[in-house]
């Protein structure tokens, strides 16, 4: 062997220890975040399906802020004015194609008071859940745990592991257009395993390789602040209204009437508009101290016909109607908004999207096949009796199989549970978690009498939640798939016809799943055993 040759193999096995190990240790988190970053994708799909107040029409004619909106926004703060408190800012998320409804968010000294609102100015009901854009998303990017930013360190320490786990696997891995034409899925359980986790490796590496780095450009600012804090004196204040355009400035105490906000908006859609092409829509307006002299109007554009995030903000004056900021980022801040951009597929793309949603699935796949591949390993070398074997397995069922459920079984809580029921939103909260640690503790009680994971089971209640969402979505709601056709709700069809895909790949799996550990249950005949002989 040429001494080029031994250096590879050399690599190869030093890679090999830090690639396997950061997958056993930090697998079931990387398999959470890319799942739920997978489901996010499609979370204003999925909000119309847990929000059926808002399966709406999008609107198809402009809507004027000053006869629509702005009532309700003083509706919703005159209880906080009548207790001598005082408005801070009103929001307007304003309604598009996949979100038809506009969500009207007014801060108080008093607290913050929300609703839900038709593009006509019909108030809606509060939705009493969270969602995929209020659970599933931050679930996502930070764990829920945002009080001190824990869970964007955790999230970025897991993503710089992912990187380090790509790069490693392409060395460890290093046949790489053979990998990518093999799969062998008839072969034992181990092979089996290793062919699908490199043959997803190769084919949606680029992707990986690209969601995994722009995901820690993103939370960048947040886990290494030393340069900002070096360059702005640990004013982040100064820096964010430097890098993405932000004003503020304190209320002047006097009161002054407030402007009409339409005009406000015109303006802003022509000073879009003169680069030349699509007419930009807006998204949001801000209006920040409402009723004071020192009132100002922000407005930003949606990014649906480009890649960045960068939403060009413009502020005017609220009383007098003066230009205050336009917006521009510097060639740094446009680099990081471009790659945030790319990770987080706003722009209209529907053929994009489903790549984005597909080559999530993917990742999380390829990371759950590693860990049942170092599963299946020890298992052969050490036995399932090994008390780490059984936890690892039983961690591995509850991060791969248990997710999915506990993410069903959320889903058919938030149709099955009476929206009238105060604290409805935490009640769905709760099943999720609830059922997300039943499952470890299913799988732990199982692997004492039982030698393989309870994957058939776990199999089979994917997909009787699966089905029961459809069904439960139908008889609550109604909107079965030819009622859901006719009012044209793409969006709850998208979704049901994606738990139906669910129930049938599911039952699949669990069928095969279930002949594979009748066969292993089998006593071995003679015949066989002398087959095998021949075979070996």
């Amino acid at each position: 062997m040429s001494k080029q040759e031994k250096g590879k193999g050399g690599l190869r096995a030093l890679l090999l220890w830090p690639h396997t190990w950061m997958g056993v240790t930090l697998g079931g988190l990387l398999v959470l975040i890319f799942f739920m970053g997978s489901l996010s994708v499609f979370a204003p799909e999925i909000d119309r399906w847990m929000m059926p107040a808002t399966r709406l029409p999008a609107p198809t004619a402009p809507i004027s802020l000053d006869a629509t909106m702005r009532p309700l926004l003083e509706q919703l703060q005159a209880p906080a004015l009548a207790q001598g408190g005082r408005a801070q800012g009103w929001m307007v998320e304003m309604p598009e194609e996949r979100v038809p409804v506009a969500w009207l968010r007014v801060r108080t000294t008093q607290g913050m008071e929300q609703a839900l609102v038709t593009a006509d100015g019909r108030r809606l009901p509060p939705p009493q859940t969270l969602g995929a854009s209020g659970f599933f998303y931050p679930l996502h990017y930070c764990l829920l745990l945002r009080p001190g930013f824990v869970g964007y360190w955790i999230v970025a320490l897991a993503a710089v592991a992912m990187l380090a786990g790509l790069v490693s696997g392409v060395v460890v891995h290093a046949r790489l257009f053979a990998d990518f034409f093999t799969f062998r899925p008839r072969a034992r359980p181990q092979r089996a395993l290793l062919d699908l986790h490199n043959l997803l490796g190769v084919l949606a590496l680029p992707f990986h390789l690209m969601i995994t780095f722009t995901g820690v450009v993103i939370v960048l600012p947040i886990v290494l602040p030393s340069g900002v804090s070096v360059l702005y004196d640990g004013n982040l204040t100064r820096f964010y209204n430097e890098a993405v355009a932000a004003y503020d400035r304190p209320a002047a105490g006097v009161a002054a009437p407030l402007l009409p906000l339409d005009p406000l908006v015109v303006r802003a859609k022509a000073m879009w508009q003169e680069g030349g092409g699509k007419e930009a829509r807006v998204a949001q307006v801000t209006v920040v101290h409402p009723g004071d002299a020192a009132a100002y109007v922000r407005v930003t554009r949606f990014n649906d016909d480009r890649v960045t995030l960068h939403n060009q903000p413009i502020v005017f004056d609220g009383v007098t109607g003066a230009l205050l900021l336009r917006g521009a980022p510097g060639p740094v801040v446009a680099a990081q908004r471009f790659m945030a951009g790319l990770h987080v597929v706003h722009f209209d793309h529907w053929t994009l999207r489903w790549l984005y949603f597909l080559q999530g699935l993917a990742g999380a796949v390829l990371i759950a096949t590693g860990l049942l591949y170092w599963l299946e390993k020890r298992r052969a070398r050490h036995g399932q009796g090994l008390a780490g074997w059984r936890v690892v397995a039983a961690t591995t069922c509850a991060t791969t199989t248990g997710l999915v459920i506990a993410t069903l079984a959320m889903m058919a809580a938030n149709r099955l549970i009476p929206a009238t029921l105060a604290g409805r939103m935490g009640e769905e909260v709760g099943v999720f978690f609830l059922v997300w640690v039943g499952t470890a503790v299913h799988a732990a009680v199982h692997l004492r009498r039982h030698p393989q994971p309870p994957w058939a089971g776990h199999a089979w209640a994917i997909a009787g939640l699966a089905a029961l969402c459809v069904v439960a979505n139908w008889v609550t709601t109604g909107d079965t798939p030819w009622r859901a056709w006719a009012l044209d709700r793409h969006a709850v069809l998208g979704v049901d016809a994606g738990l139906a895909v669910t129930v049938l790949l599911a039952v699949a799996a669990a069928r095969r799943l279930g002949a594979a550990r009748r066969r292993q249950a089998a006593p071995v005949t003679g015949g066989q055993l002398l087959k095998g002989a021949n075979n070996a």
